[in-house]
């Protein structure tokens, strides 16, 4: 159910393994790059990928920076232990125990897809001054602002992605199909969330997506994140976040990077939801790019984050 340590997926994954049970299972990180100077750039994946998502700006950036690129729990080289629930705040909890507790990380520069954007500002929002900016791509960060909860309602009611998934839930097939994501990832990301460069999808490409996914009990993480959406379990209700770290993750330099082709978290409700946070923030649009701007657009999302570094 762990993708093997040494698995290079034909030399496109070349970085070594590194791992830590700090949070009580084996999760795999990469960790790039020099110690010192600058401090670290954490890569944080989402749904239904791994560090895998990032291979292409890790090499470029690590020449320079520190990078550090986890894999959840139940994704990518990260084991998929059976006793946990797989909720957002036990993902929290993991990387606290990745970056505070192993790594002892400051001044991090936070790079969020997906999932990884409530992860890492879960993150942020406990430990605001290790945080030195915010990078996010095809994204939200909750930090319980007016207006996002409404943004959000209508994201899941208009999103492909999620009006797919609810329908799903509602007639019984979203266990099978996300069950069986290393047969269906493939069109999860293409068609689901959007990839507009199909061309990037080969044999090898398929294999590095679907290799985690072996089996039912291999596929807790990814069929956990939607379902704790379309199925929220009335008894979880998160705490509202501290004011002051609020405040404190809304003073840092921010930027979004945003495909605006996604159709899982659509840009209409997504840019809104950033500028409710980071009002005068920019946000670059990538007009032909879906919801994985780093498969879509690799180049131009690493000369981004180049940029976004050397100036703030």
């Amino acid at each position: 159910m762990m993708i093997p340590a040494d698995e290079t997926f034909d030399r496109t994954w070349p970085y070594p393994p590194h791992f830590t049970e700090a949070a009580g299972f084996r999760q795999h990180y990469v960790d790039e790059g020099p110690r010192d100077g600058g401090g670290a750039v954490v890569f944080l994946h989402g749904e239904p990928t791994w560090g895998y998502l990032w291979r292409h700006l890790i090499g470029p950036l690590s020449r320079e920076r520190r990078v550090i690129v986890p894999d959840h729990m139940g994704f990518g080289k990260s084991a998929t232990p059976a006793d946990r629930t797989y909720l957002a705040g036990e993902h929290i909890d993991n990387l606290e125990a990745l970056l505070v507790d192993v790594l002892d990380l400051h001044d991090i520069t936070l790079v969020m897809h997906d999932w990884g954007g409530p992860i890492g500002t879960g993150f942020a929002l406990r430990h605001p001054g290790r945080i030195a900016r915010v990078f996010a791509t095809n994204t939200v960060l909750p930090l319980g602002l007016p207006g996002y909860d409404k943004l959000m309602a209508e994201n899941f009611a208009d999103s492909h992605w999620f009006r797919w998934a609810s329908a799903a839930h509602a007639n019984g097939t979203l266990e099978q199909t996300l069950g069986g994501a290393g047969s269906s990832v493939t069109h999860l990301m293409l068609a689901l969330q959007t990839i507009t460069r199909p061309q990037h999808i080969t044999p090898t490409w398929v294999r590095a997506y679907a290799a985690h996914f072996t089996d039912r009990a291999a596929c807790q993480g990814v069929l956990r994140f939607p379902q704790q959406l379309v199925a929220p379990d009335p008894d979880v209700t998160p705490a509202p976040p501290d004011l002051d770290a609020v405040a404190a993750l809304r003073a840092k330099p921010a930027v979004l990077v945003e495909g605006m082709r996604d159709t899982a978290l659509l840009p209409r409700y997504v840019i809104p939801a950033f500028q409710l946070a980071y009002p005068d923030a920019p946000v670059i649009e990538l007009a032909d790019t879906g919801h994985f701007p780093s498969e879509d657009a690799p180049e131009t999302l690493l000369a981004l984050l180049h940029l976004f570094l050397q100036t703030t």
